[in-house]
């Protein structure tokens, strides 16, 4: 495909999973009462506001905290668009958005940007509905716009080179890193990232050390530029990446919202370096002056006289230009701040925040790149010379809403093009020794994804939970007639059965465990909401596979759930998931599922024939006594 058709067909797709998207808001919106919102864990209702304030930028906030549904499951994070509301009459069906800061059991800050928050805060009956997010859409456009129109200038070049239309280049290091912490993989791979011109990607499978490898070439980066440019899809990668290289000794400035702001991380926010500066003394003098304007003003909300009017008027604009002060001044700060770190992080999107939106990077490293959607992994490029990317093509792909823009490519990512494009020996290294799990674990995702490259590393080759255990299980539940069940979860299902026997697998197990991790993984949430209920009074973690994503136990059980005569098994056919899901675990991985149903599908033929081969292979029927 010509580039010009690749973006123009880029566009295509992003348009229709936006749209998609906001249809999908729309309808659960609409279509459902605020109890059904609350129940769905898209709306908090009622709440108390707890505090408001003002934060960076002089922008408003408020902490809340939900008076209903407390502890009941939600779909609220850090990062989201929110929309607040009042179900009062007197409101005029008014909203607000804003974007949330964090998320802690039932209290939530959110942020706003606007001078003044409404009027009808003070009416009561306030909720928080997700809202459809249009800036990553925004932003995504905005970068397909700029490769459009790219004309014989570097960005042009990184596309050509990216897509394959020209040979990525490098240049030999007169002298080649050593560098005795590293592999030799993990040490080609770091000179690999210094030699490259154009490109470089560092394929890290599980457990093979990729944000090691990663900080490594970040830190050999920072002795040769004055500024690097760190990016990932989600603020958990970019705030794993942001502590990993502050540990380093490296000055980091995380720009964003952090998923969860620790101490340690607060001092490398702009908050956090603003909060501990000279300039915030001046800072919080003018903000509290524009506050008490603004609280003057608000005396008058209940008087509508014309003078009335005209004195809220003018103790507004005063306090706008007393704000402005504040602003002047953090602005100057931040300015300083970014030009003495070392290293920028922040997520695609954040790569175009107000604060870097003039800033150019020599180099831009994107981690978890195949996560990302093609689209999202433009926007920083189009602000640096050089791109490294980093992930793993055979894990989590990104997700899209879409079925039609699914089928037509937007779920395949910029890593994955490039690696299929056949060109990986150029400018792709494997890191190829995993330091996770035993042997027998890694071995058939490494016979089914990795081409038998990977090797298990002699620390964790031959680790087992106890001399008695084997490292692999799986358990059969095929002829039991443990047949699936649609779950308390829309377009979900469970099967309790399986669950049971699970459960009574563990307590055989459980003499064993003590002192390891476990966790208990189901693609399924109506299983995973089942599980936990089972396991209430157990030290174990359950969740979905998404959830455990870069995450390791010692022992990990996985219940696929599905078993039925036709042999379906739905989104299990996405074996990159069970790439993942089959990953986490150290030193022992019990699987449990229905052979019959399973084994009508190649990956887990050759999986049930693997587990036949190391004799991991048992029966249901050993548990039902």
């Amino acid at each position: 495909m010509p580039t010009s058709d690749h973006i123009t067909h880029l566009k295509s797709l992003v348009q229709q999973e936006k749209e998609e998207d906001q249809r999908q808001y729309l309808e659960g919106l609409k279509s459902y009462s605020i109890p059904e919102r609350r129940a769905k864990g898209i709306c908090w209702h009622p709440l108390d506001i707890q505090e408001t304030g003002y934060g960076l930028g002089d922008y408003p906030y408020i902490i809340v905290e939900r008076t209903k549904g407390q502890g009941f499951p939600h779909r609220f994070n850090a990062g989201k668009t929110v929309s607040l509301f009042s179900s009062s009459a007197e409101s005029e069906g008014e909203d607000l958005h804003g974007t949330v800061h964090f998320v802690d059991k039932d209290r939530m800050r959110v942020n706003f940007y606007v001078h003044e928050l409404p009027d009808w805060l003070d009416l009561g009956k306030l909720g928080l509905n997700l809202h459809f997010d249009e800036r990553s859409y925004r932003e995504m456009e905005r970068a397909l716009d700029k490769l459009e129109k790219a004309k014989n200038d570097r960005l042009e070049e990184l596309f050509d080179t990216i897509t394959g239309k020209q040979k990525a280049r490098f240049v030999p290091l007169s002298h080649r890193l050593e560098i005795p912490a590293l592999n030799a993989s993990q040490n080609k791979a770091v000179n690999q990232c210094l030699e490259a011109e154009d490109i470089a990607v560092v394929h890290g499978p599980p457990g093979t050390g990729k944000t090691t490898t990663l900080v490594e070439t970040i830190k050999q980066l920072s002795k040769r530029e004055k500024q690097i440019l760190v990016c990932a899809p989600s603020n958990t990668a970019t705030d794993l990446l942001t502590e990993k290289l502050a540990d380093e000794g490296l000055n980091v400035i995380r720009i964003g919202n952090p998923a969860k702001v620790d101490e340690e991380l607060i001092s490398h926010t702009l908050e956090g370096q603003l909060a501990n500066s000279p300039a915030n003394k001046e800072v919080k003098k003018l903000k509290k002056q524009a506050t008490e304007y603004r609280r003057m003003a608000g005396q008058y909300k209940r008087k509508f006289g014309k003078e009335e009017r005209e004195q809220r008027r003018l103790l507004y604009r005063e306090a706008r230009a007393v704000a402005q002060q504040a602003i002047d001044l953090e602005d100057q700060f931040i300015d300083g701040a970014l030009n003495n770190a070392q290293v920028v992080t922040a997520t695609l999107v954040g790569s175009v925040s107000r604060y870097l939106v003039d800033r150019e990077f020599q180099t831009v490293v994107i981690d978890e790149s195949a996560q990302a959607l093609e689209p999202a992994t433009w926007i920083p490029i189009t602000k640096a010379n050089k791109v490294i990317l980093a992930g793993d093509p055979f894990q989590l792909p990104p997700t899209v809403k879409n079925p039609k823009a699914q089928k037509d490519g937007l779920e395949i990512t910029l890593m994955e093009r490039i690696i299929k494009q056949q060109r990986q020996d150029d400018c792709t290294t494997l890191l190829d020794t995993q330091y996770r799990m035993n042997k027998d674990i890694m071995g058939y995702s490494n016979q089914v994804f990795y081409d038998n490259q990977l090797k298990a590393d002699a620390s964790v080759q031959d680790i087992l939970l106890d001399d008695s255990q084997t490292a692999l299980e799986f358990i059969d539940t095929a002829g039991c007639g443990f047949e699936e069940v649609e779950g308390q979860e829309a377009k979900s299902l469970s099967n309790p059965e399986e669950a049971n026997i699970l459960f009574k697998h563990f307590e055989l197990l459980k003499p064993f465990c003590n002192g390891h991790s476990v966790g208990i993984i189901s693609p399924y949430k109506a299983q995973v909401i089942g599980l936990k209920e089972l396991f209430k009074e157990e030290n174990v973690d359950v969740n979905t596979v998404d959830s455990f994503q870069g995450q390791e136990r010692d022992v990990i059980y996985i219940s696929m759930v599905r078993s039925n005569e036709d042999c379906i098994i739905g989104f299990l056919s996405d074996y990159r998931r069970m790439n993942v899901a089959m990953t986490r675990a150290k030193k022992k991985l019990v699987i449990i599922g229905d052979s019959a149903t399973l084994g009508s599908h190649s990956f887990y033929a050759d999986f049930l024939a693997y587990c036949e081969e190391k004799n991991a292979y048992r029966s249901a029927w050993e548990f039902m006594a």
